[in-house]
């Protein structure tokens, strides 16, 4: 109790500082504030400058000087153009070029009022607009107070690597005076709420910890001290399974040394074993005593998978290496583990776990102190489990099904359609997903069963849901004469459903200008189905083929969209993607979209529709 009554006021403490800190800390929101506003004001005119070149080489090819010279039409149709600029914060827009005696002169001016001559002399800061006209690179120059921004912004105008006029634009505005108003009162306003909120908080931290004390002791295992089962079914209300991969361990042979040693033995090992695990995990890992000596572990965020084999490596190792001493004599020991590095596949945590518990069970089957993954499990699926036959009885049998995820309005965040995803179920109920039996099962008369029935299953839901879905489908599937036969009729059987259908093309496969592929989707699109270009940007990705083929949807492959935040590269293609797409008024779909961040980004890049597991994952619908 002394212990804890010394870890309240040490809290209590921590938190007087804070709420003084967040206080005094207010005064700098309006520094802040006035930065982050001229970080953006800048950006806008940058852009507004590249826009406005864009705009001027649309027009004037080559020779600025020599064609607004000889075309007034032209030379009043970009002034009144760059007019529609000059308004707040944009007072002044306006393009300049030097003459042979180095003095700037005007080619075009947005004024409205005032509006400079042809030729015009304009008095300037040489020195800047010189270095501009040498460099041929922008420049920018500002001055800010409390109560103005102001700033001038340069981009050249370079045709043929060399200057031959820049582009100025000017603004000023009064919006930090106005902000500067607004946030006086706040900060007092913030004052009263910090002083209020550290007394609340001060009582609300000392009936925590008593809270935190009494719950503690019924979550935690009390031999071990780290959580028990208890704590797993709390965990598991709010489970994440995406944010995590899940070892399950067992100690090799624990019987043996109850049995040899004494059950007081078995105790010590146990504990010494949680300890040892515990300085090798990272604070936001959870460890759990699953039952006698298995354990469970959630691996918080694993960059990949590589690196959870790294941590089950560093636990064998450890294990193989460490002795332990109990009232003189030294006890040595192994531990099995098994790796699922995605439990997102799996509709529960239950069918999760079950999966986990069969790797241990294959490591301890393989002589103990080994490390199985779910990569090998697949392996084992592909390698023996799994082969036509077994693929056409599931058909035959009825044990073939979908999951649908959700394809989202970025904006608004509503499920827009499903993308269904074939499944097929063993004897034992275990889910089988496409990885391990497509392959196995190309061109043949059981690869067009299945697609068929994957048609049916699809059109039966949209009867029920009326929902818009979408299959995939590869383009050799569309040129097989027997299996776009099979499309066919089944469009044929469904008419009225066809219009909820869309048809995704998988970029798995070289596409070549084939003329009779561009005439079967005319002919699926009379039916009123929708056609997207999946997993566009990597393996076969060709911009070609928009050219001939008529795609309504351009679906950006997850391996870049992943990669969005920490990738330049990925951004730029995505971003370039993007605007190929609008300009060829084609939707675009996001897929892989895991977090919120990414969800942001793509909300810059006006990208409107998103598939991931932040917005769910595969499930029935």
């Amino acid at each position: 109790m002394k212990q804890l009554s010394k870890t309240i006021g040490i809290l209590i403490t921590v938190i007087i500082v804070l709420v003084f800190y967040l206080f005094f800390a207010t005064k700098s929101i309006e520094t802040d504030f006035h930065k982050n506003l001229t970080h953006l004001f800048i950006e806008h005119t940058q852009n507004v400058a590249l826009s406005i070149e864009e705009f001027l080489k649309k027009y004037i090819k080559d020779k600025p000087y020599e064609t607004l010279k000889n075309n007034p039409t032209l030379r009043n149709f970009l002034q009144d153009a760059l007019s529609l600029t000059a308004t707040k914060p944009h007072k002044y827009v306006y393009v300049l070029y030097r003459d042979q005696k180095g003095r700037y002169r005007y080619l075009l001016d947005g004024s409205k009022d005032d509006r400079g001559e042809f030729g015009q002399k304009l008095d300037v800061n040489t020195e800047i607009w010189d270095r501009v006209y040498t460099t041929k690179k922008p420049y920018l120059f500002s001055h800010h107070d409390k109560t103005l921004l102001s700033i001038t912004y340069l981009l050249p105008l370079v045709y043929h690597k060399k200057t031959a006029a820049i582009i100025a634009i000017d603004f000023t505005s009064d919006l930090p005076h106005m902000i500067n108003t607004i946030l006086h009162p706040i900060k007092q306003i913030f004052l009263y709420i910090f002083i209020l909120f550290g007394i609340l908080l001060s009582l609300i931290t000392y009936q925590f910890l008593i809270y935190i004390k009494t719950k503690k002791e019924a979550l935690v295992d009390p031999l071990t001290q780290v959580y028990n089962r208890t704590f797993l079914r709390d965990f598991l209300k709010n489970f994440n399974p995406n944010e995590y991969s899940i070892l399950m361990l067992d100690i090799d042979h624990f019987k043996k040394i109850n049995d040899t040693y004494g059950h007081k033995a078995g105790d010590f090992i146990l504990r010494e074993f949680a300890n040892t695990i515990k300085k090798i995990l990272r604070e936001d890992d959870i460890f759990i005593r699953y039952g006698g000596e298995e354990f469970i572990i959630f691996i918080k965020h694993p960059p990949s998978n590589q690196d959870v084999v790294k941590i089950a490596q560093r636990i064998k190792n450890t294990f193989e290496k460490a002795s332990f001493i109990y009232n003189g004599t030294q006890i040595n020991f192994t531990v099995s583990i098994g790796v699922l590095f995605h439990p997102q596949k799996f509709k529960t945590f239950k069918e999760a776990l079950k999966i986990t518990d069969t790797l241990l069970y294959r490591a301890k089957r393989a002589g103990r102190n080994k490390i199985v993954t779910e990569d090998e499990l697949e392996q084992s699926f592909n390698k023996s489990d799994i082969d036509i036959t077994f693929v056409k009885e599931a058909i035959e049998q009825g044990n073939i099904f979908c999951e649908y995820q959700p394809i989202v309005d970025i904006q608004t965040q509503k499920i827009i359609k499903y993308e269904a995803l074939v499944r097929l179920k063993d004897k034992n109920g275990n889910i089988i997903y496409p990885g391990m039996f497509l392959s196995q099962i190309a061109f043949t008369t059981v690869y067009n069963s299945l697609t068929k029935a994957v048609i049916q299953i699809v059109f039966d839901k949209i009867k029920e849901k009326r929902v818009h879905i979408s299959i995939n489908l590869n383009f050799s599937d569309i040129l097989d004469n027997t299996v776009y036969n099979i499309i066919i009729d089944q469009i044929e059987s469904n008419q009225n459903l066809a219009k909820f259908l869309t048809i995704e093309l998988l970029e798995n496969e070289p596409l070549t200008k084939e003329n009779n592929l561009a005439k079967r989707l005319q002919e699926l699109k009379f039916f009123g189905i929708t056609i997207a270009i999946d997993d566009f940007g990597s393996g076969f990705s060709n911009f070609e083929i928009f050219k001939y083929l008529p795609i309504d949807i351009l679906k950006i492959d997850g391996s870049l969209i992943k990669e969005i935040e920490k990738s330049h590269i990925s951004y730029s293609i995505v971003k370039a993607i993007s605007f190929f797409a609008k300009n060829l008024n084609i939707k675009v779909v996001a897929e892989f979209v895991e977090n919120e961040d990414i969800v942001k980004i793509l909300q810059t890049l006006t990208i409107p529709y998103a598939q991931g597991y932040y917005f769910g994952k595969p499930s029935s619908l």
